[in-house]
């Protein structure tokens, strides 16, 4: 018995990395978990069924129940498939796991349309198309009267909420998510489902390439396993976690944190008559609000 014992899971990008961690994680409390990655490289080239199967095999190897599936989740037929493979397969589905992303740096003057697009394609078309879906599974459930208690957990990155120089596409992305779990947990919450995201922090091939010369410590790459992530992942998939909706959860081996984003600062209610008067209004609040900053507190 775990915390996550019956409960039937859908896990994108779990190929590898974090991914990999959630699928293993869920399964070992207690998930039948379909396991979804297209296969391609980091940077979102190429496809395989390899990756998919072997955590399905890994699954299976330790008595727990999976299947693989390879469909693109940004494309809205092949995430309404991967939805429906999970309740043809399993009966039903509670926990939905959106972690498929791709990589494509590069400093804003130097970045490509196609740049641009294939990596807003793959982490917010991803994240929408298998949601939608979902959440319309969920709603014929609740209009049927079934009572629901389902799971959204999304993945957002420090990158998305704090910044990070030369990933204005990655960046824009995730902060996108974080505002679409927001959302999305003030609309499904009638339909008996909550909605949350993580920004994590592990070692993964997605970070391989990040620091450059900068070999990290036995110590450090213990506490940036994807394991501690996928902890946390799998507790907000539980139904301990019914009572949260529309977080931000930074996640790591080194912190834990509840992210608390946009939020009305120094500010006046006596508005500008001309544009020159706006200088009288506006520098005061610059100045007393808090500077910009690359990382969080």
């Amino acid at each position: 018995m775990g915390i996550c014992d019956s409960r039937v899971a859908i896990v994108t990008g779990a190929g590898g990395g974090i991914g990999r961690a959630e699928a293993l994680t869920l399964a070992r409390e207690g998930a039948r978990v379909v396991v979804n990655d297209l296969g391609g490289s980091v940077s979102g080239e190429g496809a395989s069924t390899g990756p998919a199967q072997a955590v399905v095999d890994e699954i299976v190897a330790m008595g727990g129940e999976a299947v693989a599936n390879t469909d693109d989740v940004a494309d809205f037929d092949g995430a309404g498939r991967l939805v429906q493979q999970a309740i043809d397969t399993f009966g039903q589905l509670d926990v939905l796991v959106c972690n498929a992303g791709i990589l494509r740096d590069r400093m804003l003057v130097n970045m490509t349309v196609e740049e641009w697009d294939a990596v807003i394609r793959v982490h917010l078309r991803g994240t929408f198309c298998p949601v939608r879906h979902a959440a319309a599974y969920w709603r014929d459930r609740a209009k049927a009267g079934k009572e629901n208690d389902a799971r959204v957990i999304l993945t957002s990155s420090t990158s998305g909420i704090y910044g990070n120089v030369g990933q204005t596409n990655y960046g824009a992305a995730k902060a996108g998510i974080a505002a679409f779990a927001i959302i999305a947990a003030a609309e499904l919450g009638r339909y008996g489902v909550t909605v949350n995201a993580i920004a994590p922090a592990a070692l993964t091939r997605m970070t391989a390439n990040l620091g450059g010369a900068f070999e990290p410590t036995d110590e450090a790459k213990a506490r940036m396993d994807p394991q501690w992530v996928a902890n946390v992942v799998t507790w907000l998939a539980s139904p301990e976690s019914r009572a949260w909706t529309g977080r931000v959860v930074e996640t790591s081996g080194m912190r834990t944190a509840v992210a608390q984003g946009w939020h009305r600062g120094p500010n006046s209610d006596a508005p500008a008559d001309s544009p020159a008067g706006v200088r009288d209004v506006l520098v005061p609040l610059l100045e007393a609000a808090v500077a910009p900053g690359m990382i969080g507190p």
